[in-house]
């Protein structure tokens, strides 16, 4: 296990809502370090940068990678695309800036959780689409790629999220999330604009390795959901890995637990080891 050294609320982007700010959490004794980009989960309506820091991102750096929690634009101040833009934005900042805070900045690796899983999944899948990096931030010049990508039990359906009734989401216990990430509640003439916003539709054979987590428990958003990106990452030939955690339900516990972080880490630190062009 290693100490950890902590660093608060780095400015990493103004937006029109304001600034944007995220936390480093890094092993002390490795320089540089692994880094991993996490972007918590809420429904694109709530949730911060500090989120399970105690229990879920200082005990990864503990196990040996460094971890650069952001913040990112929620509804109502920020719509889709504008929380991708955001992230894209601090994967942008620590290849600029992360070598002055101990971090390897040539191979990030991105990692989030429910609504965060669905950010990171969507930025590790679409580096160099022009109408989705956006300009938020002063570091344009660098890369937005990720070279590895966590997801833990995200939505990747937004098209069937949309659609249930309000029975159905009384009933499930779901909030109806996906309102909150454009903006309405009218999708109904829009299903061009929610395929094309999903993880599934812009998968493609030259996308980084994805390790995907979900519960089989989990009632907010189906299992279903990471395995048919499981399935589709799979049928592009994408180094993919699937975990179902047996008896999880939505942000439970067991994914903070020591075997899935230990299992986390080591993933992660074996993709963004550097390779002889980093060096």
């Amino acid at each position: 296990m290693h100490d950890v050294s902590i660093v608060k609320d780095l400015e990493y982007a103004v937006t029109p809502a304001g600034p944007l700010a995220l936390d480093i959490y890094r092993p002390s004794t490795i320089e540089p370090a692994p880094t991993v980009l996490y972007l918590h989960g809420g429904g694109w309506a709530t949730g911060d940068k500090s989120d399970d820091a105690d229990t879920r991102l200082q005990p990864l750096a503990e196990l040996g990678v460094a971890v650069a929690s952001a913040n990112y634009r929620l509804s109502p101040a920020g719509h889709y695309p504008a929380p991708l833009h955001d992230a894209k934005a601090a994967v942008r900042w620590l290849r600029a800036m992360g070598s002055d805070h101990g971090l390897h900045t040539e191979r990030l690796g991105i990692w989030g959780a429910s609504a965060g899983g669905y950010l990171a999944a969507m930025v590790g899948l679409t580096a160099g689409n022009a109408t989705l990096e956006g300009n938020v931030g002063t570091h344009l010049a660098h890369s937005s790629a990720a070279h590895a990508v966590v997801n833990w039990f995200s939505p990747t359906d937004l098209l069937s999220s949309a659609r249930r009734t309000w029975l159905e989401t009384l009933i499930l216990n779901r909030p109806p999330s996906v309102s909150a990430l454009f903006g309405r509640d009218d999708f109904e003439s829009h299903d061009a604009e929610l395929r094309s916003a999903g993880p599934i539709e812009n998968v493609h054979s030259a996308a980084p390795p994805f390790l995907i987590a979900h519960g089989n428990l989990d009632r907010i958003v189906p299992d279903s959901d990471s395995h048919d990106l499981f399935t589709a990452l799979a049928r592009h030939l994408v180094d993919v890995t699937y975990c179902m955690i047996g008896g999880a339900g939505h942000e439970d516990p067991r994914f903070d637990a020591e075997p899935n972080l230990g299992i986390t880490a080591a993933w992660l630190k074996a993709q963004l080891a550097p390779t002889s062009s980093d060096l």
